[in-house]
Parts: C-alpha cells; structure tokens; sequence
C-alpha cells in the first residue's frame, strides 16, 4: 500500500519517528519536497540520527531510499550526511537514488536568502539555506539541476548565465562583490562526479516498484501550514509540503497512492515569524520547551509553543484527505492539571470554526478555547491505548472528534518503542 506521511501543523510534529517506525513496512522511502530547511530526528538504541535530506529509512537494512524531483538540493550536505552514516557504520551503497531532476542549491542562493531578508519589513524568518532563490530559479527556468551536474558543457552554460545576471544584482541592489564562476564550477563538477553513483531516473524506478507491488512510503518535509499555497503566506516554505506534493515531487502518480497519515503534536509549536493564535505566555512556552525539547533539527532555533489548535489540524486533515492520524509527544502534557483545546477564532465579534485565510484575521483574532482535565501521570512506558489514563484517553478522543479522522498511533517518547498502537 503505497501511503503518504504528512504535516498537520507547522511542521516538527515529530514525523522522522513516525516514518522510521512506519519504514520498516515499506520495499520503498521518497522524499518529495523541501530541502536542509528541514529536519528528522529519530533516535535508536540510544544513539541519534538527524536526517536533512537524506530519508529516514535508510536506517533500515534493504530498503531503497530515493530522494524525488520536488526537492532541491544543497551538494555539500547531502555529502556531508552520507559522512555522518557511514561513520556510524551504516550501509547504503545501491540503496540511495537521486533523482537527475532535481534542482541544485549554490552558494548564491544562500547569500541571496540571507540578503533578502535583511531587505524585508516583515521577516519571513528564513532558514538561510538557499531554498527558497533555488525554487525561484526552478520556476524562472534558470535552475540547474543533478543531470546537469553530470554534464560540463551544460553546467558551464548554465552557470555562466546565471552568474551574468546574479553577479548584476548582488553588487547593484545588495552592494555584495558577486561570485567567481571558476570556484563554483570546479567544485560543482567535482560533486557532479560524487552524483554519479546516486543519480538515476526515479520515476521510472518507482513505477517499476508499483509495478512489483512493493510498496512505496512518502516522506514530506515541514507542514501543511508551512505549504506554499495553503499555509500562513507569505510566512511558509518554497514548496508544496501537502499530501498533493508526493505525486508532483516524485513523479508516481496520484491514483496509486493509497493512504495518506497525518501527524499532529500533542500541543502545537512553529519556528520563525507568521501569526500563530495559541501560543503560550513566554514563562509557560519556556516551560514546555524545556520539557519537549523543542529545538529546531536544522537550526536549533527554539520553537514557539502553544494549545493544540483543532482548527488547524481539522483543515490539514481536509487538504490532504488523510485517512489516519498520529499523535506524538503526549508525554510532554503528563505533568499539566488543565488543558486547552482551540476550537474557534474570534475577531471582530464573529467566531471562525474553519482556518481563516485573512492575515489580519489569523494575526488579531483571539483563540476560542475548551478545557479539559490533565491526566498527571507517567505515560512514556504504556504501548497500549487501553493503559492510558482516564483523561489521556479522553484527551486523545476529544481530539479525534474535532479533526473528524481516527487516531492509530500515539507517540510517549522519543525512542521507536515508546509508542501507543491502537
């Protein structure tokens, strides 16, 4: 059954764990959209893993891991990720493929990221990783891609049109020197070279997997509200990080996808600037935090915290179509005696049931909240729904009917066993 596994918030939900417990099911693991902006945490047998590019399922021995069209691509992480592996003694030869589709990330769109939010009035809150310029050049028609790599004469060609115009604009808007294209295009074909073992035509690989029935796993980046088109715009990703990436980012189409599982934190958080209506005072948010550990996987930027926010994730659940939900980080609320749940927007008089588009309205309005009693016991050892307590349980309903979609699994820790299956 090939299934795609998605964001329901702002991303961070925890979906690394989610896919390395899911992974084990799959022949297949795809990574469809985004670029390093992003970041799976899985941890196993007390030792860390965190993944940028690279899927998450290649912790697994025999799986085949592929990174899709849709996401761009920085060389020197992707290189620097499969350093990490093989010092930790992990074995991936003939099992990671690139797709010769995907767009490269250069130094300029690094620069070019940092530069421009230096620009903004309202910062978007950019990572600084080049994703964004590198989109923009994919949709430009300027971009160059893994294929290109692998060619001299097209990189150089490319290259030097793109450094004619670029170079233009670093020093006149920016006041920036430029870039030398003989630094780039040496190192660019020195990677092209390390491409080659990885790089191949994924499609084609795909639909020869469907083919054989071995099913495919999906992995998105970020969240359906960091989406380019129905998240909190323009406080979002480059990319289409919704279950309606995974056909585009990977070429396999949409009528051979069969189920789609969203994840939701127990709480809500997001890292960077955009509106956010649950959000916790800073004391409160500082104390989940602590307890949550919510740090971003890329940045270690600290997350913001707030309320599990039912209309964010109801709407999520609408877009993707999801089928199942997974609720993780249940364990960071076991100490709280009360519990807010949003099921509303107020503004203006008029209260909001479903996810308002209006920056004024999602920026101003005020949370319509219902509380609920916490459960204030231990729950990172219980592998069963029917252990849980009371008001756990009660909890995790509440939820269910909110987002109108069943919940199947619930994560109490970090580790792949501390895990609630229903």
């Amino acid at each position: 059954m090939n299934t795609v596994l998605v964001g329901t918030q702002w991303g961070d939900e925890g979906k690394g764990k989610i896919i390395d417990i899911l992974a084990k099911n799959f022949d297949y693991i795809v990574r469809y959209q985004g670029g390093n902006n992003a970041g799976h945490t899985v941890i196993v047998e007390n030792q860390e893993f965190v993944f940028h590019l690279i899927p998450s399922g290649i912790l697994y021995p025999g799986k085949m891991c592929c990174i899709g069209n849709g996401v761009v691509i920085d060389p020197e992480v992707f290189f620097e990720e499969l350093t990490a592996l093989k010092n930790k003694g992990i074995e991936f030869k003939n099992r990671l493929k690139v797709s010769l589709m995907a767009h490269v990330i250069f130094p300029y769109h690094r620069i070019l990221d940092v530069l421009r939010e230096t620009k903004r009035t309202n910062k978007i809150g950019t990572t600084g990783r080049g994703i964004g310029p590198c989109y923009s050049d994919k949709i430009n028609r300027c971009g160059i891609r893994v294929v290109d790599l692998l060619n001299k004469d097209i990189l150089k060609e490319k290259l030097l049109d793109n450094l004619k115009e670029k170079n233009e604009i670093f020093k006149k808007v920016y006041n920036h020197k430029g870039f030398s294209f003989d630094d780039i295009y040496s190192t660019y074909l020195s990677y092209g070279e390390k491409f080659r073992e990885y790089a191949c035509d994924v499609v084609s690989l795909l639909y020869d997997a469907n083919k054989n029935r071995m099913p495919i796993l999906f992995e998105g980046a970020q969240g359906t509200f960091l989406d380019i088109d129905f998240g909190t715009y323009p406080f979002v990703t480059s990319s289409n990080a919704t279950s309606g990436g995974a056909p585009i980012g990977s070429g396999l189409a949409l009528t051979k996808i069969d189920k789609i599982i969203g994840v939701a934190k127990a709480y809500t958080t997001r890292v960077g600037e955009g509106p956010f209506p649950t959000e916790f005072d800073k004391d409160f948010a500082q104390k989940i935090r602590g307890i949550g550990k919510e740090f971003g996987a890329t940045t270690g930027r600290p997350r913001r915290c707030g309320w599990f926010d039912a209309v964010l994730v109801k709407t999520a659940v609408d877009i993707n179509g999801i089928n199942d939900l997974v609720i993780t980080k249940l364990d960071v609320l076991d100490s709280l005696e009360k519990i807010k749940v949003c099921v509303g927007y107020e503004y203006k008089g008029k209260v909001f049931k479903t996810f308002p588009q209006d920056f004024e309205v999602l920026s101003n309005c005020q949370p319509v909240y219902k509380d609920f009693c916490g459960w204030q016991a231990d729950t990172h050892k219980i592998t069963k729904f029917s252990k849980l307590p009371k008001n756990a349980k009660n909890y995790l309903k509440i939820i269910e009917g909110l987002a109108g979609v069943r919940i199947s699994l619930v994560s109490v820790g970090s580790k792949r066993k501390e895990m609630v299956k229903r």
